[in-house]
């Protein structure tokens, strides 16, 4: 009975926030571990890889096995209250970033109202860590309204003082193409001892990484970036596939300082990999595990536990495959 009881109130330390259309995101209360006392905010929003799949589990993790205190944002349709990663301009709960000591960002081609994106521009300009996942790169695109007082974040900014927008400003690199043939070659990440920086504490415990997703291609990672990891293509979706070693490699981990105009310097680390079939894979879990620690300067075990809390049966990646008629409240 003791255990039951336990069981059942572990399941309710998870809370909803309640907005005008229903559930507008998740938290997870960080229990025993580490991470106690300190606030991960994960912000999903990307029309193809499933971020709204990835992000909760990610955060189960996080809380469960670490004690963060996580809290999931999701693109919303203000119409339904449903989630619509389709839906580009709003993300309810952005304000969760004042208290926040890590932000993890998986969208794509945001155009998020001023009064949500206040929140980023002044969590950036207090120079806070940022974890940057796949379309990440190319988060926000302000096509609609060029007049917003955060459009210099747009991908494809060609101005001296933003060139590549967000991407290239804050992470090191914007986006520039699919390198692998999308949808027929994964990524198989090079722990080689030669090509990556195997003595990073990101790396502990870090021996295998492949995914489904194709490995992005860079021009010139800007400013002070290390890769961590290089990434190769793979001839096909299976995790014994070979590698296509008639291409380049490309960074597909990487670290970056960064500091925007009148703010502090802070850190961020990208991941082109981190779809929420890529996410199958433990050492990629880990790897992200090991970021979030080194980022909040916490010692990195050896071992850092990525095992999944709970069943994650992620669908494959594309645009138009999300789930619909899916609410937050259905993620708990």
């Amino acid at each position: 009975m003791i255990q039951r009881i336990l069981t059942i109130l572990a399941i309710f330390s998870i809370s909803c926030s309640y907005g005008q259309d229903g559930v507008s995101w998740l938290s997870y209360d960080g229990g025993e571990g580490p991470g106690n006392g300190r606030h991960i905010v994960l912000v999903s929003g990307d029309e193809e890889y499933r971020s709204e799949q990835a992000l909760p589990m990610l955060a189960r993790i996080l809380s469960e096995r670490h004690g963060f205190s996580c809290t999931v944002l999701f693109a919303i349709d203000p119409e339904t209250g449903l989630i619509n990663p389709d839906y580009q301009n709003n993300i309810p709960g952005l304000e969760k970033l004042e208290n926040a000591d890590l932000m993890i960002l998986f969208t794509r081609f945001r155009e998020l109202p001023d009064d949500q994106m206040k929140y980023i521009d002044a969590y950036l300009k207090a120079g806070k860590p940022v974890i940057a996942l796949r379309t990440a790169t190319h988060a926000f695109f302000y096509q609609d309204n060029p007049d917003s007082p955060y459009a210099h974040y747009t991908w494809n900014n060609d101005s001296e003082s933003w060139n590549g927008g967000f991407g290239r400003f804050v992470l090191g690199e914007t986006w520039v193409d699919h390198h692998g043939v999308h949808g027929e070659e994964g990524t198989r990440g090079l722990i080689d001892g030669v090509l990556q920086r195997e003595d990073h504490p990101v790396l502990r415990g870090v021996t295998d990484l492949w995914g489904f997703t194709d490995v992005y291609g860079t021009r010139e990672l800007t400013g002070n970036a290390s890769v961590l990891v290089w990434g190769q293509s793979t001839t096909g979706l299976k995790p014994d596939s070979p590698v296509n070693w008639e291409k380049s490699v490309m960074p597909v981990v990487w670290t970056r300082n960064y500091q925007l105009e009148n703010g502090k310097q802070g850190r961020s680390l990208t991941s082109t990999m981190g779809a929420s079939v890529d996410l199958q894979s433990h050492d990629l879990r880990r790897l992200l595990v090991n970021a979030c620690y080194w980022l909040l300067e916490m010692e990195v075990p050896a071992n850092n536990n990525a095992d999944l809390v709970g069943e994650y049966n992620p669908t494959m990646f594309g645009f138009g495959k999300f789930e619909p008629g899916l609410s937050v409240s259905d993620l708990e």
